[in-house]
Order: structure tokens, then C-alpha cells, then sequence
């Protein structure tokens, strides 16, 4: 199983804590190519696997960010 250190690229946005999910995307996909950020609500049940290639953007029911977006 892959870890974020074995990831190429930038794996973490702190940034982007706290701005528009939709903004966030963008931004990670212009940052790191290799990644595809998928916007997700908070309460949302995910799979549970880690991969270097997608980025959660956490965001509550207005479309702000609330986590830390990093690859996995």
C-alpha cells in the first residue's frame, strides 16, 4: 500500500482550509497534475483506500472546505 511520501508531487493544502470547494479543485488540480480532487460533503462515507492520484476536498453543506485537503 502506497503512503502520502511515496506520492509525486505536492500532497497537502493547508491553504485551502476555509475557502470554496470548487476553488480548491481547481487549485490542486493546477498545483499537482497528477491528481484528480473530488469535492465531497462532510457525513459522506468514502472508500477507504489510499492513492497517490486523488485528493478529498472535505466541504459542509455551503461548499466551504473544512479539512485539510492531501492526497489519499
Amino acid at each position: 500500500m502506497a503512503s502520502e511520501s511515496e506520492c509525486v508531487g505536492k500532497s497537502v493544502w493547508p491553504e485551502l482550509l476555509g475557502v470554496a470547494g470548487e476553488v480548491a479543485k481547481r487549485t490542486i488540480e493546477e498545483e499537482n497534475s497528477l491528481v484528480t480532487a473530488q469535492i465531497v460533503e462532510e457525513g459522506t462515507i468514502i472508500t477507504p483506500d489510499f492513492r497517490c492520484d486523488r485528493v478529498w476536498v472535505w466541504v459542509d453543506e455551503t461548499g466551504i472546505v473544512t479539512r485539510v485537503p492531501r492526497i489519499g
